[in-house]
């Protein structure tokens, strides 16, 4: 085995498989030409950490990879069962060299120009990078006065198993997103919730097509062009009515209150005098792009964005991140990895004339 590579991708969840399959029809040989390191310990990305009770009816779409059909599978079929059987399945029929558990600590530049990943499991060296890492290990939760006195329980999604554990329970759910709205759902039929964000939500009756989908896209390749957060989706495109959404909303599970300005030892209050007792505060405020690794690199700019062109990153067209704002949704991790091979093999190739089998 070579850790000397042209191409390193990192993590191999839906971006990082569509950059590997993409790299192989650009010309570059498994094994040699680049090589895939997964920090878990077995195929599937963040789908296999999901809550069991996230089924394939409730998930957004779950596109397919290039070139193998997501297969038929019941709406009740947990995703973190399917999602990570598919994965697997598309590993072993494109033979990838995906190297695991192997976990990426660092990656820093050499002094010939190329790129030193340090990991658990030893060093590799490679001409470029394709960082396809998420966001699933870095849940972000604000800072509020009080949280270190409350005596409950604060979780995010990450550490969600289902909602049984909070029977019987009052749960303060904060977050505007889809997953705080799913959660929501669920812990409201077994517990009393009071659901909090920072601001009123957008619903959205009417389906959410393709003239939609461009113009979220567009918002948030406006932001990574210009080194701003990509922001949250749902801020774009508004949360989707859904009948379990409308089944929520029946039970009046949905109507919420502005968040809250501090946390007590039993609850939550705000400064107008109102309070909620609490045995524990859900926490489904949003996730952060897992990038820490790449801080040696110094991509970060004085507001603690990263600017991009496309999916390289601005003025170091060596380094790729797929999966990445407006690339972070199964279909545009997928174009998102195509886009970095085709880049890669213009860039370390330019007078290799295109596969034919990539045209």
């Amino acid at each position: 085995m070579s850790r000397d590579v042209e191409v390193v991708v990192i993590g191999a969840g839906q971006a990082g498989l569509s950059a590997a399959h993409h790299l192989a029809r650009q010309g570059f040989a498994p094994g040699t030409g680049f090589a895939v390191l997964d920090g878990e310990t077995r195929a599937g990305g963040a789908w296999q950490h999901r809550w069991p009770s996230l089924t394939l009816a409730r998930t957004h779409h779950v596109h397919d990879l290039p070139g193998l059909p997501f297969p038929a599978a019941g709406d009740d079929v947990p995703a973190a069962a399917a999602v990570p059987a598919y994965f697997a399945d598309y590993e072993r029929h494109f033979e990838l060299p995906v190297h695991r558990p192997v976990r990426v600590r660092a990656v820093r530049r050499t002094r010939d120009g190329r790129f030193r990943v340090e990991t658990s499991d030893g060093d590799w060296t490679a001409a470029a990078v394709v960082n396809a890492t998420g966001t699933w290990t870095r849940p972000f939760v604000p800072r509020y006065p009080g949280q270190e006195l409350f005596r409950g329980r604060q979780l995010t999604p990450v550490d969600y198993r289902g909602a049984a554990e909070f029977a019987g329970q009052s749960v303060v759910v904060v977050g505007g997103g889809a997953s705080a709205v799913q959660l929501l759902g669920e812990v409201s039929e077994v517990a009393d919730t009071t659901w909090v964000t920072r601001r009123p939500p957008v619903w959205r009756e009417e389906p959410f097509g393709p003239d939609e989908g461009r113009a979220a896209v567009a918002l948030v390749e406006d932001a990574v062009r210009e080194g701003r957060s990509p922001g949250s989706v749902v801020g774009v495109t508004g949360l989707v009515v859904t009948p379990w959404v409308r089944d929520a909303r029946a039970r009046g599970v949905l109507d919420r209150l502005p968040v809250f300005d501090r946390l007590t030892p039993d609850g939550v209050a705000w400064d107008d005098g109102r309070s909620v007792r609490a045995d524990a505060v859900l926490w489904a405020t949003g996730f952060r792009a897992a990038l820490g690794h790449l801080a040696p690199l110094g991509l970060r700019g004085p507001g603690g964005g990263i600017r991009m062109e496309g999916t390289h990153v601005a003025g170091e067209p060596r380094v790729h991140l797929v999966g990445y704002g407006p690339s972070a949704s199964t279909v545009g991790a997928n174009r998102a990895g195509r886009e970095a091979a085709v880049a890669l093999r213009r860039l370390l190739h330019p007078d290799t004339a295109l596969p034919r089998s990539a045209a």
